[in-house]
């Protein structure tokens, strides 16, 4: 179960970096991968909106999300480890 949590993250986490790299592309975003990937990739990415992540033309939202993401399964697998 843990190696399964682990691997979903580490997919996810490869899912999101894909979805930053399409900005370097014109058009990335309009293709049916970005299109697929945005419906993917925005619901979690909204939790960040509020925080302001934007400093100058850089937008850090997608380095915190995957930041956190793998900081609370790392969390999470430590706590599941305690109760087994």
């Amino acid at each position: 179960m843990i190696y399964l949590l682990l691997k979903g993250v580490e997919i996810y986490t490869l899912v999101l970096v894909v979805y930053a790299l399409l900005s370097w592309f014109p058009g990335g975003y309009q293709s049916p991968l970005g299109r697929i990937l945005a419906r993917i990739c925005e619901p979690y990415l909204s939790i960040f909106d509020r925080w302001n992540l934007h400093f100058g033309p850089v937008d850090f939202t997608i380095m915190a999300a995957i930041l956190l993401l793998n900081f609370a399964s790392r969390g999470l697998v430590i706590l599941i480890g305690t109760f087994l």
